[in-house]
């Protein structure tokens, strides 16, 4: 395959997390890598570094989703780099583990949710697909929570719900405007996955137990990557506007 024919895969927030082993399943499948960082430089290099011992290719940037001239910055930067971006996979999602009401939320902790969450992915597709329109097609994954296709109440998590919820509609949206471009566009929804799993391979998991998850053991990483490799690949593309949980059987309550 030569170099230019050779697809790019855009992790977002892929140094950390749960985009770790999409990064790495992606480089594996053929993609180039491009991965962006806000200030985890030394783990966007590590996991380049990775990538590219295992015979894989990828380039990281720095810039922050929320911030609409950062996101034109990388975009161009893709695009004089690499030429194209065939799959844009939107791991990254600020998320605040304590508990706490919505009327005690500070307006910066309000705009980390909805701009980390939501808005972030508006601006960055608002630049992305109309690359993927002249190339004839792509693949966009957004991530939610378990039931975030669902308008339901979260107690204590109240903006980061309103921001994942609004993004499923926003996928599904954009599912049925993009669909004649040839262009997929589903959400992720992710179990209970934690550290250390986040980073993880299935085989790690195996044999461990996790009470929360009525499979059994913890969900990890690798699990979300298998579903996005296969949501990327070309004979996916009957797959538009769907919600696929990732949840070992796990929900919200």
């Amino acid at each position: 395959m030569a170099q230019k024919e050779k697809p790019v895969a855009w992790v977002v927030g892929g140094p950390k997390g749960l985009g770790v082993m999409v990064a790495k399943g992606l480089a594996e499948d053929g993609y180039r890598i491009v991965i962006n960082y806000r200030q985890s430089r030394s783990a966007a290099q590590k996991l380049k570094t990775e990538i590219e011992k295992n015979g894989g290719e990828a380039i990281i940037l720095q810039g922050d989703i929320s911030n609409k001239e950062d996101i034109r910055r990388m975009v161009g930067k893709v695009r004089e780099d690499l030429g194209r971006i065939d799959a844009l996979v939107c791991t990254a999602g600020p998320f605040i583990f304590k508990k706490t009401p919505v009327i005690d939320f500070t307006d910066e902790h309000w705009r980390d949710m909805i701009d980390g969450n939501l808005s972030g992915v508006f601006y960055l597709v608002r630049e992305v697909i109309p690359m993927m329109r002249r190339q004839g097609g792509g693949r966009i994954i957004t991530f939610g929570y378990p039931e975030a296709d669902k308008v339901f109440g979260w107690t204590g998590y109240g903006p980061y719900a309103a921001a994942k919820t609004g993004l499923a509609v926003l996928t599904q949206t954009l599912a049925r405007e993009e669909a004649a471009h040839q262009i997929t566009v589903n959400m992720i929804l992710p179990g209970d996955i934690r550290d250390p799993y986040k980073e993880a391979p299935i085989c790690e998991a195996r044999g461990k137990e996790d009470q929360r998850t009525p499979v059994g053991r913890p969900g990890t990483g690798e699990d979300v990557a298998r579903v996005v490799r296969f949501l990327v690949h070309p004979d996916s593309d009957f797959i538009t506007g769907a919600m696929i949980p990732v949840t070992g059987g796990f929900i919200n309550t």
